[in-house]
């Protein structure tokens, strides 16, 4: 009867160790360097809604009034005509405003609002560009490398940025 209970005794052990290392692989998953750069922007236009003395928009929270929702609108994105604009291979403009909440957090997460724009919308529209061209995706990136490289620079600073900032408001 021993050397059953000694048995027994190793496969409890054994099968406790190995909850044990698969519940601590399962507690916190990394997030995503996209989630921590949305949550950032996320924190920094939210505060700058404050700021500016307007609620910040939340999912089944409360619908605000027309008028309210027009003000938070043009606090967040911006007014007036667009200050930066690209035109694409394709024939498409993309258009976007300096002066709202999110070009605020985008020049701080990005460091530059105007560079993270203009290589943002090429490396976005790759695809399109390869089918409006007739030309694979592979030559598209090839002609793109500059912009390519850029984006990753930008976007690899502003995921450190990011960072730093998430962690100073815990």
């Amino acid at each position: 009867m021993r050397p059953l209970t000694t048995a027994g005794a190793a496969l409890l052990v054994l099968g406790l160790s190995l909850t044990a290392c698969t519940t601590r692989a399962h507690t916190a998953p990394r997030p995503s360097s996209d989630e921590v750069v949305e949550a950032a922007t996320r924190q920094l236009t939210d505060e700058c809604l404050s700021h500016r003395g307007l609620a910040p928009p939340r999912p089944g929270g409360p619908s605000p009034s027309t008028a309210e929702q027009q003000r938070v609108d043009a606090a967040l994105f911006g007014t007036g005509p667009a200050q930066l604009s690209l035109r694409l291979p394709t024939g498409y403009v993309v258009r976007t405003h300096t002066d709202g909440c999110l070009a605020a957090a985008r020049r701080r997460l990005y460091g530059d609002q105007v560079r993270w724009f203009r290589t943002s919308v090429v490396v976005d529209n790759l695809g399109p560009e390869a089918t409006a061209t007739h030309r694979s995706l592979a030559e598209v990136r090839a002609r793109h490398h500059a912009e390519i490289t850029e984006w990753r620079r930008l976007r690899t600073h502003a995921v450190a940025e990011a960072t730093v900032l998430l962690t100073r408001h815990r």
